[in-house]
């Protein structure tokens, strides 16, 4: 009794729900990367260790970016574990344990509902428990119907089982925006295809546009609430704005390269798909490293900014993208708050965005440089430029847990994997709240002295 005591008093005096977060995602990984490497989840013969914790990590942080033909090297055994690291990555261990806790009649402790609120919701709210089992229930309601509809086509190209085991596969890994695939071409053989294009696209904005924003436009519409909010309507509008305007520029960067000579309905699903992708999600129906260099820099920016808070996907989020443009064009009109529908941006949220979009870029770029440090090696230099482009692009999609990849992602050794799991951990939790686990906040304010100017612009 007294050791019990003990443990839950150095919990709550050393774990933040910050850290408690982070951890309970590493521990996740780290099981996982055991359970891959054990030789049942192979399929020719055990994984190197990198390799396991590389796809686990992949998996749990819903990047699907790797480093193994997941169809072909993993046993039934190995994907159906990436299949629940997927489903309990894109949900996240913290809201599985608090709905369980809830349905089997036992309290939850104020830590947990501060995780679970941090991660779905934008301000506190009193029903944030039947929004944790809305989420829940919501998941497989979406995910059962893009699972029949998947199937469906599938049934036209595998047996019975195979096809209602890669619907079930595919629709998991699109609705948590993870992006693997049992394919070895992912999904280019379905590049025209209807039905799989549509699925797949709807499951990723789906999981991509964020619970809170999908309980509360399901409300408005039965008429239980009576406006969204202001963070419902940015989280729409940017995610529109990206989808038809990252179509538009990738028909007008590759209509006379990888789209001439095909059927306008194919032109149409392409353009779509890889304009909706890019939003964390990694599936691809064209070759990623066949496309134009103005198409590549498209879709590292989609990659950077990524999905919505509190959804399944990575990246500095839209909102983040939105309120940065939103500062802007309020400067330029001479307005010292940031405004938008007939409300002000509270200053300090301004502000955790900027840094949230900087340290997310110097996160970056210090990964990107292990990677062409690590590399090593002195390559022409033709093949170093293009080096230069693809650690740049497979950097970016670990960040924003995307999982596009130019091809070079199996070649990578030991070290680059490393540098890109931490990559993908730290785009899956954020950097600044790995950064916040790692510190030791005193809970103190900060001094403040007199202000002295600094010229800047």
């Amino acid at each position: 009794m007294k050791i019990h005591i003990r443990i839950k008093n150095f919990i709550s005096r050393h774990l933040s729900p910050t850290r408690i977060f982070v951890l309970s995602f590493a521990a996740v990984i780290l099981t996982g990367g055991i359970l891959l490497w054990f030789p049942f989840s192979a399929a020719k013969g055990p994984l190197a260790f990198v390799d396991a914790l590389f796809t686990s990590t992949s998996a749990v942080c819903v990047t699907g970016l790797v480093v193994i033909d997941t169809g072909k090297d993993l046993s039934v055994v190995g994907q159906v574990i990436t299949m629940l690291l997927i489903q309990v990555g894109g949900l996240g261990i913290i809201t599985f344990s608090t709905v369980f806790f809830v349905l089997m009649g036992r309290g939850i402790s104020f830590k947990g509902r501060e995780i679970v609120q941090s991660t779905f919701l934008h301000t506190p709210r009193r029903d944030f428990l039947v929004i944790a089992k809305s989420v829940i229930l919501f998941t497989f309601i979406t995910e059962s119907i893009g699972a029949l509809l998947l199937f469906i086509r599938f049934f036209q190209d595998f047996p019975f089982n195979r096809a209602l085991y890669q619907a079930i596969y595919h629709a998991i890994s699109a609705f948590n925006n993870a992006g693997f695939s049992l394919f070895s071409d992912n999904l280019m053989g379905y590049q025209g295809d209807l039905i799989v294009n549509l699925t797949i696209m709807g499951l990723i904005v789906h999981g991509g546009i964020g619970f809170i924003v999908q309980y509360e436009v399901l409300s408005w519409f039965r008429g239980i609430q009576q406006r969204v909010s202001v963070h419902t309507k940015i989280v729409l509008i940017t995610t529109a704005l990206l989808i038809i305007s990252g179509a538009l520029l990738f028909y007008l960067f590759e209509r006379n390269h990888i789209l001439r000579g095909t059927p306008i309905l194919t032109n149409l699903l392409t353009c779509l798909f890889q304009s909706v992708t890019p939003r964390t999600a990694g599936f691809n129906t064209v070759d990623i490293g066949a496309l134009m260099n103005p198409t590549i820099l498209l879709m590292i920016l989609l990659m950077f900014i990524g999905a919505s808070p509190g959804s399944t996907g990575g990246g500095v989020k839209t909102t983040s993208a939105a309120l940065l443009g939103l500062l802007i064009w309020n400067r330029i009109k001479g307005n010292e708050e940031v405004n938008v529908f007939n409300r002000t941006i509270p200053r300090e949220i301004i502000g955790r965005t900027i840094s949230i979009i900087f340290a997310s870029a110097f996160s970056v770029a210090i990964i990107w440089s292990v990677l062409l440090i690590a590399g090593g090696g002195s390559p022409p230099v033709e093949e170093s430029r293009r080096f230069f482009v693809e650690y740049l692009f497979d950097t970016v999609s670990a960040f924003g847990t995307v999982g596009l990849s130019m091809g070079i992602t199996p070649k990578l050794n030991d070290l680059q994997k490393y540098a890109l799991i931490l990559m993908m951990f730290a785009g899956r939790v954020g950097p600044l709240t790995l950064a916040f686990s790692l510190s030791r906040g005193t809970g103190k304010r900060g001094l403040t002295y007199a202000e002295e100017g600094v010229m800047v612009g």
